[in-house]
């Protein structure tokens, strides 16, 4: 999920048949999860949330009645509301205060706080809408460091047609991110139901690399030595806990237009899990 502004892109090939480093499901130790099991709010001992307008211009403010476990999945759902903006400024020029009306609402929680882990294998089952101007995602950001200097690994973005698989460091200037992105069309699937179906988002991180997949296609794979902030004592945000988040976002800088979208629409998330190599866990 971009933060702030999205600058310095970087594309690399997915030409390669398999990631920088693979690893095994049977090195891994399930470490924590959340399956939603319980109807009612997103468990509080797991989860914090974002509130208001937060980011990027989009459309939503983050609400926490937008987010309802029920029927063992998470559901974030995004509505239409006319309800006045109570931050509102006609006064100011503050994207977030200018705006008289709320327009829409959804929820984005995350561990922040809670739950944080360097390296891992990170999934998520996953169903969502994909109608004009949604913006879904399920991404990480690193404990210390300002944006992005912090690190933002995007395991699961979605807008205007095509997911999205991110990894992001820091630039000289504050707030200018270097993104290291693949996109994959929805068409190239080849599944015209693909969007009414479960999928399974994965990360596969350790002291090599960052890699990428839905359903074990792959996406996107780093090294972890590309990918250290650029200063005079150059530090990798990869190498340090990162926080999980999920939200669905509207508009903004990259999710597109929804006023033709009928409301409400979802993000179903069947569970989150984080498994760790034993010898090598690191959690906090």
């Amino acid at each position: 999920m971009k933060v702030l502004i999205t600058l310095l892109l970087f594309l690399p090939s997915l030409s390669m048949q398999t990631p920088v480093s693979l690893t095994q499901q049977s090195d891994y130790k399930l470490v924590w999860s959340d399956e939603f099991n319980k109807d009612g709010a997103p468990n509080p001992d797991n989860w914090t949330y974002e509130k208001g307008f937060v980011r990027n211009h989009e459309l939503q403010w983050y609400s926490t009645e937008n987010a309802r476990c029920k029927g063992g999945k998470l559901i974030i759902e995004a509505k239409k509301d006319t309800s006045k903006n109570p931050i509102y400024d006609p006064t100011s020029s503050d994207w977030k205060k200018a705006r008289p009306k709320i327009g829409y609402t959804s929820a984005s929680i995350n561990t922040s706080g809670k739950h944080q882990w360097q390296y891992g294998r990170f999934e998520m089952r996953a169903r969502f809408d994909v109608d004009p101007g949604l913006w879904p995602a399920f991404w990480t950001l690193g404990v210390n460091g300002e944006w992005p200097s912090c690190g933002e690994i995007d395991i699961m973005e979605y807008y205007r047609g095509k997911v999205l698989a991110n990894i992001a460091c820091g630039t000289l200037a504050r707030y200018k991110a270097r993104w290291f992105s693949n996109t994959k069309a929805l068409e190239e699937f080849k599944d015209k139901d693909w969007a009414q179906k479960f999928h399974t988002w994965k990360m596969d991180w350790d002291e090599q690399a960052i890699s990428l997949y839905v359903d074990d296609q792959l996406l996107n794979s780093v090294k972890l030595s590309e990918l250290e902030n650029a200063s005079k004592n150059p530090v990798n945000p990869f190498k340090q806990p990162h926080y999980i988040l999920l939200n669905l976002a509207l508009g903004g800088d990259n999710g597109g237009d929804p006023k033709g979208t009928p409301f409400p629409r979802t993000f179903e998330i069947d569970y989150v899990r984080v498994y760790q190599k034993e010898p090598n866990a690191i959690k906090q």
